[in-house]
């Protein structure tokens, strides 16, 4: 275990803990501790691991690529791929305790790398259902919209208004895979190969 990398995504960790300290005793022999949220029960958990309810992170979700990404980096730019994911969308348990990793932070790296990007207000008006698009053209005066379906809204906002004018109206905003991302997933596609799939 590199105790060195501790400050990657653990840097809350109190390490004169005795939970702690066990935790680290864990993953002695894996490359890096997988990441241990704040809000995690710790004792609790360490209970569970020793019955056998609980498991360790695999030691294979622990192993940097060269790009300095986990492979559940590589899970979450898939899911981000497939164009349904926002700022408004969860992050499933099994970031942390499948693949050990900060998904909130992760997200930030992948952006920061380039692999990832996060869309603007006009680009994310597909996540919008046709009452909140229409709520959005009401605000500025714009008349005759109220019998078209929701990719006439839209067309309309986007003739008619700027991403300056929208931006305020809206918080939610889409995520979209570079190509700089999809080579990253075809470099590595044993991460994926091994993640449990459904459909998104």
């Amino acid at each position: 275990m590199n105790i060195s990398k501790l400050n990657k995504q653990n840097s809350h960790l109190d390490l004169t803990n005795p939970d702690v300290k066990e935790l680290l005793s864990l993953y002695k022999d894996h490359a890096e501790v997988p990441y241990i949220s704040p809000t995690r029960n710790l004792k609790e958990w360490l209970d569970l691991v020793s019955i056998g309810s609980e498991n360790l992170v695999p030691k294979r979700n622990t192993i940097r690529f060269e790009e300095d990404l986990l492979p559940g980096h590589l899970i979450l730019l898939w899911r981000i791929q497939f164009g349904t994911f926002t700022t408004s969308s969860g992050y499933p348990k099994y970031f942390e305790y499948d693949y050990g990793i900060n998904a909130e932070q992760a997200l930030k790296e992948v952006i920061e790398k380039g692999y990832a990007t996060q869309l603007s207000a006009m680009d994310s008006l597909p996540y919008l259902n046709a009452a909140q698009l229409k709520s959005v053209l009401k605000q500025f005066g714009l008349k005759g919209f109220s019998k078209l379906n929701k990719e006439g809204l839209m067309e309309l906002a986007q003739a008619e208004l700027t991403e300056d004018q929208i931006s305020p109206c809206f918080t939610i905003r889409g995520y979209k895979i570079t190509p700089a991302g999809t080579e990253i997933l075809a470099k590595y596609p044993e991460a994926v190969d091994r993640h449990p799939k459904k459909k998104y």
